[in-house]
This record gives C-alpha cells, sequence and structure tokens, in this order.
C-alpha cells in the first residue's frame, strides 16, 4: 500500500474524532426554570433569596420569568410593566396588609416545553400579610404553584404542566426544538464526550506517528 493510502484513512479518523469532539462542545446545556428577580434602582436584580424565604417591604417589585439559562448570570430578565404604582392602582393599601407588585413573564414559545404554549406575560398586585413571603404572594394571585421536593418553583399558574429545571440542549433550542436532552456529565460523574474524543485523537496520532516511523525504517 502507497504512503498516500494509508495517510488518508488515519486523516479521515482523526477528522471524524475531532469532530465527535466538537459536537458534544456544541450541545451546551442550560435549564428550564422560573428565576426570581427583584426590581431595584429600575432595573431587574436576581434575586439573592429564593421566593419561600424572601419577605418584601410594602411596595416592592418583583418578577418571574420562565426560560431556559445556562445560569443566574445568562438568565433572562421578566418583561412588561415595572411601575408600581400603575401595577397596583387598584389595590388601595390596608391596615396591617402590604401590596408587592408582581411581573410574571410566561416566557417565549422557544422556551417552551414540547406541546406547551406560553401564556401571555401579566401582571399582579398581591396585598397580603406584612410579614408574608414572596411566595405567598404569588400565590394570592397566580395559583395553583407547584413545587418540587427540593422547594424548587416549578410551575405558576399550572405553567408548564409537567418539569421542573430540566436540562436543555441549547444548540436545539436555537433551532426551534428546545426538548430536554440527557446530559453524559453534568454533575461530574463519568468522563465527557470531549474528553473521551481527545483521548481517541492522541491515539490516532500515536498511530500515525507510528507508522510513519515504520516507513522511514523500512
Amino acid at each position: 500500500m502507497s504512503r498516500s493510502g494509508t495517510a488518508s484513512p488515519l486523516l479521515a479518523l482523526l477528522v471524524l474524532v475531532l469532530g465527535l469532539g466538537s459536537a458534544g462542545q456544541a450541545q451546551a446545556v442550560g435549564y428550564r426554570y422560573w428565576s426570581f428577580w427583584d426590581l431595584t434602582g429600575g432595573d431587574w436584580t436576581y434575586a439573592t433569596q429564593g421566593p419561600s424565604t424572601a419577605r418584601p417591604s410594602d411596595g416592592a417589585v418583583q418578577g418571574f420569568r420562565f426560560a431556559v439559562s445556562e445560569d443566574s448570570q445568562h438568565a433572562t430578565k421578566p418583561r412588561g410593566a415595572t411601575d408600581f404604582a400603575a401595577i397596583c392602582a387598584k389595590s388601595p393599601a390596608q391596615q396591617g396588609k402590604k401590596r408587592v407588585a408582581l411581573v410574571i413573564d410566561f416566557g417565549t414559545p422557544a422556551d417552551a416545553p414540547s406541546g406547551e404554549t406560553p401564556p401571555s406575560p401579566r401582571t399582579a398586585c398581591a396585598r397580603v400579610p406584612v410579614d408574608a413571603t414572596s411566595a405567598e404572594a404569588l400565590a394570592s394571585v397566580a395559583k395553583p404553584l407547584r413545587y418540587d421536593t427540593n422547594a424548587l418553583l416549578c410551575a405558576i399558574a399550572s405553567y408548564p404542566r409537567a418539569g421542573c429545571g430540566d436540562p436543555v440542549s441549547t444548540d436545539s433550542r436555537e433551532n426551534g426544538t428546545a426538548s430536554a436532552r440527557p446530559q453524559a456529565d453534568s454533575s461530574g460523574h463519568g468522563p465527557s464526550v470531549g474528553l473521551l474524543a481527545g483521548a481517541a485523537a492522541v491515539a490516532v496520532l500515536g498511530v500515525a506517528a507510528l507508522w510513519q516511523a515504520r516507513r522511514r525504517r523500512g
């Protein structure tokens, strides 16, 4: 067999292995979930507490947004009106109560689970006891809520019907098919696709080097 005839299969194998590694990296994973926000100085900031422990003051504006996000730094902010006076205009103050303006954004079709359509974003004014949590304020205006066993907020007003913080392939989301996809190494257990591809590439290069050394000796 000629040198070029032997090198070509090796080169093709190397390209294939490197392609697999690139494909594994392209399928970055985000999570489909409800994020929780505080309006501070006119801007949304990711809440430092969960809604079940946060206790907003009278006049606070808080937001909930359903979307696919990789982490809190890249989370998608709620859309819609944020003016407390406008949201709570029809809910006058009462003794022993506080008012919390809530912006509830169900997200876009691209972020929706398969077979579901997100409701339109809406606002609500929750009038609750002064010691109420954000979760209690939300429950007063957007029942039913659904939580998982770790107290993670999974659904507002029954949306979505199922799932909670599901992993989602971001490349499929960009193509308009944001379906949950299992991750081989998301929990840190077991080798990743990229690591396996890299090891295979090293092996291919080693075989190629060995073949060239034998050719020189021949």
